[in-house]
């Protein structure tokens, strides 16, 4: 459970500050995780995590309740027992196979975001790496591996049963103290590391096995290591959690809860019932904050005989063409892929679904363009991180009035977005936010020329358009398209039946 305990470290191990990092590239590092890797002692925010996404916030409170048992246990018997019970409320009843998907999912974000930057330093330049941990390595694996590059992973074995955990632990129990040495021992045989890193007196028996060892003192203010020293970027992750939920922030949520859902239940239905021209601000009285930037074309007149316009947006959540819509005080169609049917039913502006056939959807969309203005969002799916997936040139052959938009979001509580869950509560998690932001950045119109009408291709227009709204973005433009996304969190292609929904990613971002 990571420890709030006192703190006290042999004087005979020097501080991690004072280890050297320059040509280990031939030697073997054994480190601890909480603590040590990660800035935080305390693992029960990443439990808490596990629970909000195996149970919702009734699993979670389950946990919080627990919580205080758990320290007890930790002070005044042992850090096995307080560890054993936060396991047994996480995980107890569970399907194994989605406790794996969230890890692959959902924690390395959050474990990426609390990388201690002198542990990763003397970590990263060794060329053997394994690490020791107590927490459940069913939770940590796939991070260590995938992103961190260990070679070795060893953590606590949670036991199961049909497929289901039962909340109880494998032989020999959950990891810590000499048991850290024996794992080491096991592991490595009669080769002897080189460099050992912990942060606690649990962690000196397999520290003691070093030729070297080190010491990570409780630094709870030093900056995590920054994403862009990370070996891969993090451009797709799941779950419905924004911040990493402490046991006081755990609590305000579990807390806020009821109250969100009855405010988003208000606010989806202001913007659905009220006309369009005042959603604005029946929004803003509701703690909705819409920023309006740049100047949107008026309507089209379709007395004149023109083709609509047509809005190309960033994708950051599904509710992008209604705050465009609000934006521009007139209700814009959208085209759609992968939308739940009560998003559709709530939905305020009218909502075509794509086909995924190439013919179909073009003569779909020029039709729609034809009765008025549209919107799309060409990179198929969202993205929470600042990339921009790559966009779908098919509308570029279509038209050559487009007006690119930048959608940029804050929530500070939940995502409005999810991969693996029902996408039918994504509004609602988004509106369940106290004060949510949307960001409606209009963009300079794409010259004619820029367009196909102007000789280009429909790859360079839409190549193009990604690079401008990037560009007012801060953003990164990438390759990674809906498939990408989904076989990294879903493990599935993204391909959706009728109208059922279909991160943590190889190193594939480009410049733009």
């Amino acid at each position: 459970m990571g420890t709030q305990a006192a703190y006290s470290y042999n004087e005979k191990f020097p501080t991690v500050e004072k280890c050297a990092s320059i040509g280990r590239e031939a030697q073997t590092v054994v480190a601890d995780m909480d603590g040590t890797l990660l800035r935080g002692r305390s693992s029960f925010p990443y439990f808490a995590i596990i629970a909000f996404e195996l149970g919702g916030i009734l699993r979670m409170a389950f946990l919080v309740m627990a919580a205080p048992l758990a320290g007890l246990l930790y002070y005044f018997m042992s850090e096995t027992a307080g560890i054993q019970v936060l396991i047994f409320t996480t995980f107890v009843g569970a399907k194994v196979s989605d406790i794996e998907s969230i890890a692959r999912a959902v924690l390395p974000k959050f474990y990426s975001d609390d990388l201690h930057p002198d542990s990763w330093r003397v970590f990263s330049s060794c060329g053997r790496r394994c690490v020791l941990t107590a927490t459940p390595r069913i939770m940590v694996e796939t991070f260590l591996k995938d992103y961190l590059g260990a070679d070795i992973v060893i953590g606590t074995e949670i036991s199961s049963i049909g497929g289901r955990a039962t909340g109880l632990v494998k032989s020999p129990g959950v990891l810590v103290g000499t048991k850290k040495a024996d794992a080491v021992e096991k592991a490595l045989g009669e080769y002897v590391p080189d460099v050992g890193l912990g942060d606690r007196k649990t962690d000196y028996p397999f520290m003691k096995l070093c030729k070297e060892a080190y010491v990570v003192p409780p630094t709870p203010k030093v900056e995590a290591v920054g994403r862009d020293k990370l070996p891969k970027p993090i451009v797709f992750h799941d779950g419905r959690l924004v911040h990493r939920p402490t046991p006081i922030l755990a609590l305000i949520t579990i807390l806020w809860f009821p109250v969100g859902f009855l405010l988003a239940c208000l606010r989806i239905a202001a913007g659905a019932l009220l006309p369009m021209s005042i959603v604005y601000h029946a929004f803003f009285c509701l703690g909705v904050r819409v920023h309006i930037n740049g100047t949107p074309p008026p309507a089209t007149d379709k007395h004149k005989n023109r083709s609509g316009v047509l809005f190309i947006c960033s994708h950051r959540t599904l509710l992008d063409p209604i705050f465009l819509s609000t934006a521009v005080g007139r209700p814009v169609s959208a085209v759609t892929y992968s939308v739940s049917r009560v998003s559709e039913i709530l939905s305020p502006i009218k909502t075509v679904p794509l086909t995924r056939e190439r013919a179909k959807d073009a003569a779909m969309i020029k039709s729609l363009l034809e009765e008025g203005d549209l919107v799309i969002c060409p990179e198929g799916t969202t993205c929470r991180e600042p990339f921009l997936l790559r966009f779908s040139a098919l509308f570029a052959e279509l038209t050559d009035q487009i007006v690119p938009v930048a959608m940029r979001n804050e929530m500070s509580m939940f995502h409005g977005t999810t991969a693996r869950g029902w996408k039918g509560m994504d509004a609602f998690y988004f509106f369940m936010n106290p004060s949510p932001l949307y960001e409606v950045n209009f963009l300079d119109k794409v010259p004619v020329e820029l367009t196909c009408t102007g000789g280009k291709s429909s790859h360079e227009v839409a190549n193009y358009i990604q690079r401008v709204i990037a560009g007012s973005l801060s953003y990164e433009c990438t390759s990674f398209t809906r498939k990408d996304k989904y076989r990294a969190l879903a493990g599935n292609d993204g391909i959706v039946a009728e109208k059922k929904p279909g991160g943590l990613v190889p190193n594939k971002v480009m410049g733009c």
